[in-house]
């Protein structure tokens, strides 16, 4: 069996990403958190504010005998816009931008190539922004920002915003979804 290894992805909404990595095979855990800023552990009243330098992130654990970290890429590059800095749809700020945020040169040259790949192939309106920096540390969110859309799939922004990526993922890699 191999041994799990950790991808972290940010892309808007924390909870956006999370629902959908969540529901992958091969992906053992999803936490939702805050990476790439200058603050010790920060809250989300902080991170919201756009000053501490964070972004709202989920950290993969995943098997890569059941899903590759360029799998986890292809997924995660269809689940938000990849073209628009600091912005996915109305959640406006750094907080909210596109970055990997890699743990070894492994990760960092994967990130690079899919990303190449996807401005070379010529499909989207724009280049792609998304920010690929080393990861210093990872800061677990609340507990009330885990599991977000599982506990509230009929809240409206859940509704409106996680559902439709879930399905649009689901869609076009089905499978590599978990049954159910």
């Amino acid at each position: 069996m191999a041994e799990t290894r950790a991808a972290t992805f940010g892309g808007g909404c924390f909870w956006c990403i999370e629902g959908v990595f969540q529901r992958l095979r091969g992906v053992e855990a999803v936490v939702s958190g805050y990476a790439g800023g200058e603050v010790e552990a920060p809250t989300y009243r902080q991170v919201c504010t756009g000053t501490t330098g964070h972004a709202e992130v989920v950290q993969v654990r995943f098997d890569p005998e059941q899903i590759s970290y360029r799998e986890l890429l292809e997924v995660f590059f269809t689940i938000h816009d990849p073209t628009q800095r600091n912005r996915q749809g109305p959640d406006v700020g750094s907080q909210y931008r596109s970055i990997i945020l890699y743990t070894d040169e492994e990760q960092r040259r994967t990130a690079v190539e899919v990303i190449g790949e996807i401005d070379a192939a010529g499909e989207l309106p724009a280049p792609v922004v998304t920010e690929v920096e080393p990861l210093y540390t990872f800061y677990p969110a609340e507990p009330e920002h885990q599991r977000y859309y599982d506990g509230a799939p009929e809240a409206p922004y859940c509704r409106a915003m996680i559902a439709p990526k879930i399905a649009r993922a689901r869609e076009r890699y089905p499978d590599r979804f978990a049954e159910g």
